[in-house]
C-alpha cells in the first residue's frame, strides 16, 4: 500500500470523525456516548468509540449482531430501559467487551447464545430484572455457574416457589431438563501434554468441543494427574482411578483472581511441585499453585500459593533452570515479557527483568543447545525472534520472518545434535472466527545445530 493510499484512508478517517454528529439527547466525547431517555440504539456512531451508555431509555429488544458496527466497545451499560429479551448473537462483532451492564430492565428471558463471542467478558451484571427460574433459562444457571466473568446477583422473579432466590444457587436435579444435561468425555495422550474434553449437547444430539486453553500431565508419587483450564465451566484436575480404569474429577482450582486462563506450566523446585494459570485478562492476575499432601487432614491438592503482577495480559509462561537458578518467564500482549526468579529465602517469584524490544508476545519456548540456554518468541504483530541467555539477560540472535501469520501453536523437538521449531499458522484471509479447523494452516519449521545459524 502506497504512502498516498494510507494518508488517503487517514483523512477519509478524520473527515468521517469531524462529520460525525452526536445522537440527539446524548452526549458525546473522544470516545465516549452517553443517552439518556433513548428510544433506540444509536446506528452511526465512530468505530472507535470504546464506551457506549444508554440509560433510561425505552429499549424493548437486543437482537442479532445490533452493535456490530462498534467494534472497539470495551464498555455497554444498558440499565433502566424496557429490555424483555436478547437474542442470540445480540453481542457479535464485539470481541473486546470487557464490561456488560443490562440491570434495571425486564427480562424474563436470555435465549442460550446470547453471549456468544464475547471473549473478554469480565464483569456482567443483570440485578433487577424478571428472571423466570424455568427449564428455558437452565442454560444461564449452569453458564452462572461455570464463567470465569464476574457476575452479579440474579435472583428469580418466578415462579412462586423459587421467587427471591439466586438463580446461579438453584440445585440442576440430574434428570431436570434433560435437554441441557451434560455429559463428559476425556481423552489425554501422556506423550503429548494433550486432551481433549467433549461436552454432549442434548438439543444438537452430538459432543462439542469444551473451552479447553491449556492441560499438562504431571507423576507426583502415586498420583498420576491432568490438570485442565479452560475459558468456561471453571478448572480441574483429573486422577487417574486405577479400580474403574478411567480419569476421574479429583480437584476444582481455585481461581480468585483468574479471569481469562490462556496457558499453565506445570514445574518441580526443591522437590515441591508447583503449576502457574496465565490469565490473559487485564482485570485477573496469573496465579502459582503449590501442591500440598496431608492425607490425614483431607488436604491434599494444589492451592492458590501466589499471584503475579496485575494489568498485564498475559499470554503464556515457560520455567527454566540456569545456573543453579529456578526463573519463571511470563510472556504478554501489553508489556515487554517479565522474568521471575525464585527466592530461596522467601520462597516465592520476584521480579528480575524485562525481556526488552520484544512486543505483543503470544508464545514462548525454551531449548538449550549444548550448555547454552536459547528461547523462541512467537509475536503477533512483528516477527518472531530467538533470543540466548547471556550474562543473566536474554538478548536477540536473530528474528524470524512470520509477519501476516496468526499465531496457533509453537511446539520445539530434538533430533541429535538439531531442534525444529515449529509455528502452526492460520492465514488472516481464511479467518472464520471459533471455527478454527475450517481454517487454512500452514506449518513454518526453523532448524538449527551446534555448527549452524538458525535458518527457515
Amino acid at each position: 500500500m502506497t504512502a498516498a493510499v494510507v494518508i488517503f484512508f487517514i483523512l477519509v478517517r478524520a473527515e468521517s470523525k469531524r462529520n460525525f454528529k452526536c445522537p440527539s439527547g446524548c452526549s458525546c466525547s473522544k470516545e465516549t456516548i452517553v443517552c439518556v431517555g433513548a428510544t433506540q440504539i444509536p446506528r452511526t456512531i465512530p468505530s472507535d468509540t470504546n464506551s457506549l451508555s444508554i440509560v433510561n431509555g425505552s429499549i424493548v429488544e437486543i437482537t442479532e449482531a445490533m452493535f456490530a458496527l462498534m467494534p472497539s466497545l470495551q464498555l455497554l451499560l444498558l440499565n433502566g430501559n424496557a429490555l424483555t429479551t436478547i437474542r442470540d448473537d445480540a453481542f457479535s462483532g464485539l470481541p473486546h467487551l470487557e464490561y456488560l451492564f443490562i440491570e434495571g430492565n425486564k427480562i424474563e428471558s436470555i435465549t442460550k447464545n446470547a453471549f456468544r463471542g464475547l471473549r473478554d467478558l469480565t464483569h456482567l451484571d443483570l440485578r433487577g430484572n424478571s428472571f423466570q427460574c424455568n427449564c428455558e433459562n437452565k442454560w444461564l444457571m449452569v453458564w452462572l455457574k461455570n464463567t470465569n466473568a464476574t457476575v452479579s446477583e440474579v435472583m428469580c422473579a418466578g415462579p412462586t416457589d423459587m421467587k427471591s432466590k439466586r438463580l446461579n444457587d438453584l440445585p440442576l436435579a440430574p434428570g431436570q431438563c434433560m435437554s441441557t444435561g451434560h455429559l463428559r468425555g476425556l481423552g489425554f495422550h501422556p506423550n503429548y501434554n494433550s486432551c481433549t474434553v467433549m461436552e454432549w449437547d442434548h438439543i444438537e444430539m452430538k459432543f462439542r468441543r469444551k473451552s479447553v486453553v491449556g492441560c499438562k500431565s504431571v507423576l507426583i508419587d502415586n498420583h498420576v494427574l491432568i490438570i485442565i483450564t479452560q475459558l468456561f465451566g471453571g478448572s480441574h484436575i483429573y486422577k487417574f482411578d486405577a479400580q474403574q480404569n478411567k480419569f476421574t474429577k479429583f480437584q476444582t482450582i481455585e481461581v480468585f483472581n483468574i479471569s481469562k486462563p490462556n496457558d499453565i506450566e506445570v514445574f518441580q523446585i526443591d522437590k515441591e511441585w508447583y503449576f502457574v494459570i496465565v490469565d490473559s485478562s487485564k482485570a485477573g492476575l496469573s496465579t502459582v499453585y503449590k501442591w500440598n499432601d496431608e492425607p490425614d487432614r483431607n488436604d491434599t491438592g494444589f492451592y492458590t500459593y501466589q499471584f503475579l503482577h496485575e494489568w498485564f495480559r498475559d499470554t503464556d509462561a515457560e520455567y527454566v533452570q540456569v545456573d543453579g537458578k529456578s526463573y519463571l518467564i511470563l510472556a504478554s500482549r501489553s508489556q515487554s515479557p517479565v522474568i521471575y526468579l525464585w527466592n530461596k529465602s522467601t520462597l516465592k517469584f520476584i521480579v528480575h527483568s524485562e525481556i526488552p524490544n520484544v512486543d505483543d508476545a503470544v508464545a514462548i519456548k525454551a531449548f538449550r543447545l549444548e550448555d547454552d540456554l536459547f528461547l523462541a518468541v512467537t509475536c503477533y504483530v512483528g516477527d518472531s525472534k530467538v533470543l540466548k541467555w547471556t550474562n543473566k539477560l536474554f538478548s536477540e540472535v536473530q528474528p524470524l520472518p512470520s509477519r501476516a501469520l496468526w499465531f496457533c501453536s509453537l511446539s520445539a523437538l530434538q533430533i541429535d545434535t538439531t531442534w525444529l521449531w515449529a509455528v502452526t499458522t492460520r492465514s488472516p484471509k481464511y479467518f472464520c472466527g471459533m471455527q478454527m479447523q475450517r481454517c487454512l494452516k500452514s506449518l513454518r519449521i526453523f532448524m538449527c545445530s551446534h555448527l549452524d545459524p538458525f535458518w527457515q
